[in-house]
């Protein structure tokens, strides 16, 4: 090899490095696999802002809905790994979708880059007030003195709420019969009209009906307490051991993004997620910090896989 050559390979093996001391020199592009308007939005946009301020550079946040997120996942897949396209993750897109659907072109496993776990909330088991129930004890209890007799409400089969119910009655053997309906909002209407007896879903919504006596809220499916339900315990301490239902929000990136840019993306998301500011606007929304790093958050995609692929099996849940 002469000199030249030498010189050239020299500075061919610094331009990465140069680039990445430098990163980030241009606007950040951040993936929000859902339309504008919803809660998913309105977190990554709250993050969005924040880590801008942090790194003296705008992060865009770039709607692409449509399939289960899927569409704005296998975006940020097919983009250049260089720190400058993130995806805003969430539970279904990285641990439940591919159990779902039998066309997903990407693998969650490996075709991303973890960078940060940046927020999390529960949802809630609320029963409307004819149930003869007053714990999720005596819930599962009495489903299981009457196998199917109990119904719960689901916003469509695979959905949070739909598995929710589901992994209950794998780990507790009670059996529910299961109402799907497209979205929400109809299923809580029925919920509230007396024609469904429970569901497990969204508690920012859901807190309020059971703070005006219009359901009974029985556990939060989290790990912790919600400050929402102040004396409402968690399904696992409320009898079901182990029984945890986190909805998590996190940021990742394409496959082979270089780990110092990792570092930098994940330094400042620790930085903005723990001031108190932060704090208090997820609480708004019914959501807590909860950071987490590129190691840590791989464990979590992969530990919540394995758990919800059992569960979409049990189910018998598909989606094309």
């Amino acid at each position: 090899m002469n000199r030249l050559h030498r010189i050239f390979l020299a500075f061919s093996l610094a331009l990465p490095l140069a680039a990445a001391a430098q990163y980030p020199d241009k606007p950040i592009k951040l993936v929000v696999p859902f339309p504008p308007g919803g809660g998913t939005d309105a977190t990554a946009r709250l993050v969005a802002n924040a880590l801008s301020g942090e790194l003296k550079q705008q992060v865009v946040v770039e709607n692409r809905g449509g399939a289960a997120g899927a569409i704005g996942a296998q975006a940020v897949v097919d983009a250049a790994p260089d720190g400058y396209t993130l995806f805003f993750a969430t539970t279904g897109t990285l641990t439940i979708n591919q159990h779902l659907y039998a066309k997903l072109r990407y693998n969650p496993l490996t075709d991303f880059t973890p960078v940060a776990m940046v927020a999390s909330f529960p949802n809630v088991l609320v029963v409307q007030p004819a149930v003869a129930a007053n714990s999720v004890a005596e819930l599962v209890a009495l489903a299981k003195s009457k196998p199917g007799v109990l119904t719960y409400g689901s916003s469509g089969a695979g959905s949070s709420s739909h598995l929710s119910a589901v992994l209950l009655e794998q780990m507790t053997g009670a059996r529910f019969t299961h109402v799907p309906y497209k979205g929400s909002a109809p299923m809580t209407a029925d919920l509230l009209g007396g024609r469904i007896d429970f569901i497990i879903d969204n508690i920012t919504t859901n807190s309020q009906h059971a703070k005006q006596g219009k359901v009974r809220a029985l556990g939060v499916t989290g790990r912790v307490p919600s400050s929402l339900l102040p004396g409402v315990p968690t399904i696992a301490a409320a009898g079901v051991p182990g029984y945890d239902v986190t909805i998590w929000y996190a940021i990742t990136g394409p496959a082979r993004m270089p780990a110092d840019i990792v570092q930098r993306l994940y330094k400042g998301l620790q930085a903005v997620m723990a001031t108190q500011k932060m704090k208090e606007s997820l609480e708004a929304l019914g959501t807590d910090p909860w950071i987490l790093g590129p190691d840590e958050l791989a464990k979590v995609i992969r530990e919540e896989s394995a758990k919800w692929g059992e569960t979409v099996k049990r189910s018998g849940a598909k989606a094309e």
